[in-house]
């Protein structure tokens, strides 16, 4: 071989992608139903707030004809309004029923479960505790299921340590389905410690996906030089990732949106990079990401399996058929 040819040779890496990764299916479901509501009533349609936190989709829908807006008076009268996959508050829902918009109910329905558990919990006069992050949408949805003081918000140990209910014997607690499983364990932990009386839901409520993709990363994190993970910065479940690769023994974990934003200088000496994918992020970023490393490395390609998924959901009655 000549010094030309061998200085022209790719450098190896191993690169191992975990599964489940990316889409679940409340986010397929939320992206079929705009896909098919702009094919029955023609654009635009109107969705309050990104129907899934990933630039990538909201730029492909909006050049499909979709419309995002941040509420709802921004949608004209005999507008069809489509609510995201993170839910609305009933303040929101009774508005667009008001103005009597064509409304799509995008919300997922592993959120849709945690709303009538709240529901559930106000109506038998349990005030409620809502593990969670200030301002996330599906945060403001669940907590607008009731009415103002109803829930608590706990974001963090020292909440969880501090919070004074108003009557600790009616208590109950939810929590956001993206949360850190092993954070929301901590916190459970502290409520249930504190409150021996208190609530909760017969099955968690942090979603099926958000534990089988913690999980999934969690199993290469550790013998991987880096990990990266596809997904957006608004988007919650894509942090948890990061966080559980940390956990996982990670020696260093990144959030990236595309394989545009990898920096190729953190690469540079690792043997084995793992990559995963939040939620919401498309399995087409994905490839990309390998594609990126194959026109820089000779790629040995492995895909480390968890579980499987085959869950689905049907889209709303209006849009089947």
């Amino acid at each position: 071989m000549g010094s030309s040819e061998h200085l022209a040779q790719k450098p190896q890496i191993r690169l191992v992608l975990a599964a489940p990764r990316g889409f679940c299916a409340g986010v397929e479901r939320a992206i079929r139903i705009v896909e098919l509501a702009l094919r029955k009533f023609g654009p635009p349609v109107y969705m309050r707030h990104a129907i899934v936190h990933n630039n990538h989709v909201v730029r492909r829908l909006t050049r499909l004809g979709a419309k995002f807006v941040n509420e709802l008076d921004e949608v004209p009268d005999n507008g069809t309004v489509i609510f995201s996959a993170h839910g609305v508050s009933k303040a929101v829902a009774a508005d667009a029923r008001r103005r009597k918009l064509c409304i799509l109910d995008a919300t997922c329905p592993l959120v849709s479960k945690v709303h009538a558990e709240v529901a559930r919990h106000h109506a038998a006069g349990r005030h409620v505790l809502l593990i969670g992050h200030a301002g996330h949408p599906e945060v403001e949805g669940t907590m607008g299921q009731l009415p103002p003081g109803a829930v608590t918000l706990i974001e963090s140990q020292a909440d969880a340590d501090a919070v004074a209910p108003p009557d600790p014997g009616r208590l109950a607690y939810a929590t956001q389905t993206t949360l850190s499983l092993d954070d929301t364990r901590a916190l459970v932990d502290t409520l249930r410690r504190r409150f021996p009386a208190i609530e909760g839901p017969h099955k968690q409520d942090i979603c099926y996906a958000t534990t089988n993709r913690q999980q999934a990363i969690k199993n290469v994190a550790a013998a991987a030089d880096i990990v990266l993970i596809v997904g957006s910065p608004a988007s919650s479940n894509a942090h948890r990732l990061v966080e559980a690769a940390h956990r996982g023994g990670a020696k260093r974990a990144v959030l990236i949106e595309s394989a545009a934003d990898i920096d190729w200088s953190g690469i540079h000496g690792a043997a084995t990079v793992a990559l995963s994918a939040g939620a919401s992020a498309p399995e087409s970023l994905v490839r990309e990401v390998v594609e990126a490393f194959r026109r820089r490395y000779e790629v040995a390609l492995e895909e480390s399996t968890t579980a499987r998924e085959n869950v689905s959901f049907n889209v709303p009655r209006a849009l089947a058929g």
